[in-house]
């Protein structure tokens, strides 16, 4: 490793991983959230400055997260003599005329040491994707994709788009805590982003690759008939290639952190909950052999429905909120008056946040709440966590799509899920944002239970889950959810 003054002194286990793979044309990544795999994505991009190899630093990440790099931890870890002469663009779609400028300059030869952010979901317009390419053809750049399981899905837009281009970057790099969320199909196109040669025969083709590790079973439904996974195969093999380009560094390995405790708190149903979510369930089961009613969307939304009358609220067919009387919000005040300390707050239904919300203020003061979700403003953002972390407030009540990612919560104690999802990186990145760097307290989570409903699903589905992930990336199963 060349001989390379840091600007924040890293953990050993950062070290080592720069050493390993600064000068690699490709390698991911995958370091648990709170590791500083941003730190280490920052070094290795100014290390190949001041080597000459290369002369742009591109970010491609999640939109709650790419603004992040630019005011916060490129500031933190790139050394000053490295960023004091750098010109950093934050792409936006629609700019003010000086940022159009400066951003258009970017689509020509550097001049000097640059830097750009944009957000993933950019990609999936054409307009962004022409931006990038052109970008990408007039640099020799370092291309960075922050939670890279944002590009997990080969159909999408986004992915196609990235798979096209990213041949064009000198180097590239895949940062994520958990690579494989639903399936260990995820790793296919983040592993393609980087270098079709990477997962050998199946590197370029994602069927050889699903052909090879995943079992299959032929379904049909009516007219209709489908492939469906029914298990996996080859998932060692799997695990001895992923290990030839990439870094995996666990908290527990690195870090003197203190334990995670997982607590679950049932909640009973009231009799107008119970009504509403059996005839929902009836109504979902009677429709279950019907090909045109089992429709990915059908189902999804026919769990959304019943999770939400869980969480004390239905839509009528015209789209009005419609309260359900519950006991969800009585248990969730009970956990909080017995924690001390300051509290995460995650669901993700907007209902539940403004409803919860009212409730703490009314009985904590308007001071006590933050909340983090989609209709918060950039500015509101910095300023919940700034005095959720810092100042007077007690609570922090989000959306954890929204503020899951890329955040600092650390001032938490105590994490409480009222709504869950099935999505797993969401999990665990909400997880995360009090487990990490900085926390000096031993943090409990709170899941919020309807004893013989969907949520019992949900935690079985995220365990599952994780159990593969943990055979895939050649980890011991960990005692999670349990």
């Amino acid at each position: 490793m060349m001989n390379y003054d840091y600007k924040t002194k890293p953990y050993k286990h950062q070290d080592d991983v720069l050493r390993v793979s600064w000068d690699k044309t490709d390698w991911a990544f995958f370091m648990e959230m709170g590791t500083g795999k941003s730190k280490v994505c920052i070094d290795t991009a100014s290390m190949l400055y001041e080597a000459g190899k290369i002369d742009t630093f591109i970010v491609v990440a999640p939109k709650g997260v790419y603004r992040n790099w630019a005011n916060l931890e490129i500031p933190a870890h790139m050394p000053d003599r490295v960023a004091e002469g750098a010109s950093i663009a934050v792409w936006r779609p629609n700019p003010p005329k000086a940022l159009k400028q400066h951003l258009i300059s970017f689509m020509s030869p550097a001049t000097g040491f640059r830097m750009l952010m944009m957000n993933v979901e950019a990609l999936s317009t054409k307009k962004g994707q022409k931006f990038l390419a052109a970008v990408l053809e007039s640099s020799k750049a370092l291309l960075a994709i922050d939670e890279s399981t944002a590009i997990k899905s080969p159909k999408a837009s986004r992915t196609k788009a990235l798979l096209k281009m990213s041949h064009l970057a000198r180097y590239r790099r895949i940062l994520t805590g958990f690579p494989v969320t639903q399936s260990p199909m995820d790793l296919w196109s983040q592993c393609r982003f980087m270098n079709k040669y990477l997962l050998g025969d199946c590197g370029d083709n994602f069927f050889q690759f699903q052909y090879r590790y995943a079992i299959m079973n032929k379904r049909t439904m009516g007219a209709h008939s489908f492939n469906q996974i029914v298990g996996y195969r080859n998932l060692e093999e799997l695990s001895g290639l992923l290990k030839n380009f990439s870094s995996r560094i666990m908290k527990d390995d690195c870090l003197d952190l203190p334990s995670k405790i997982y607590v679950q708190r049932n909640v009973t149903l009231s009799t107008d909950q119970e009504r509403i979510y059996t005839d929902l369930k009836k109504y979902a089961l009677a429709h279950i052999e019907d090909a045109e009613f089992m429709t990915a969307t059908n189902v999804m939304t026919q769990l959304l429905r019943m999770q939400q009358v869980l969480s004390g609220h239905t839509k009528s067919d015209n789209g009005e909120v419609i309260e359900v009387a519950d006991n969800r919000l009585d248990e969730l005040m009970g956990c909080l008056e017995e924690s001390d300390g300051k509290a995460i707050i995650w669901s993700r239904f907007r209902y539940d946040i403004k409803r919860i919300a009212d409730a703490l203020i009314k009985k904590y003061g308007p001071r006590s709440t933050v909340t983090y979700f989609g209709d918060t403003s950039d500015d509101d953002r910095v300023e919940a966590i700034e005095r959720f972390q810092n100042g007077d407030a007690r609570f922090f009540i989000g959306n954890p799509m929204t503020g899951g990612y890329g955040i600092t919560l650390t001032a938490a104690t105590t994490v409480i899920y009222f709504a869950n999802s099935f999505d797993l990186a969401v999990r665990m990145q909400s997880e995360d944002r009090a487990h990490r760097i900085g926390q000096k307290e031993h943090v409990t989570y709170i899941d919020l239970i309807a004893e013989g409903t969907i949520d019992e699903q949900i935690v079985k589905s995220l365990r599952n889950k994780m159990d593969i992930a943990s055979v895939v990336m050649g980890e011991e199963l960990k005692e999670w959810l349990r």
